[in-house]
């Protein structure tokens, strides 16, 4: 069974007791939240649209950070023109705890 919730306006293949990174939410390490829920398939079977309203996705929030540094470097040839610049994209690392459709 899995599911595909939505959060931070991105879509994830989720299932039980998996551990995902999602765009940084405001909550707390040892939190629970849930998720929305846009399709469940159990076994091939699939559920969508009303059929998964009442469904629910619960996970808690294992970590707070930030990703690796990755670097932004451009160059214009002839032109004495360097930018060097760095980036890290901070992440919320949650652990699916049940789902139920």
């Amino acid at each position: 069974m899995y599911a595909i919730v939505l959060t931070g306006g991105k879509q994830y293949k989720v299932e039980q007791n998996s551990t995902i990174k999602v765009e940084k939410l405001d909550v707390n390490v040892g939190d629970n939240i849930e998720l929305e829920v846009l399709m469940i398939s159990d076994n091939g079977k699939v559920l969508i649209g009303a059929d998964v309203a009442k469904s629910v996705v619960k996970a808690e929030v294992l970590l707070q950070d930030r990703a690796r540094k990755i670097n932004i470097y451009k160059y214009k040839a002839k032109k004495n023109v360097r930018k060097r610049q760095g980036h890290r994209q901070p992440f919320t690392a949650i652990k699916i705890i049940t789902l139920e459709a």
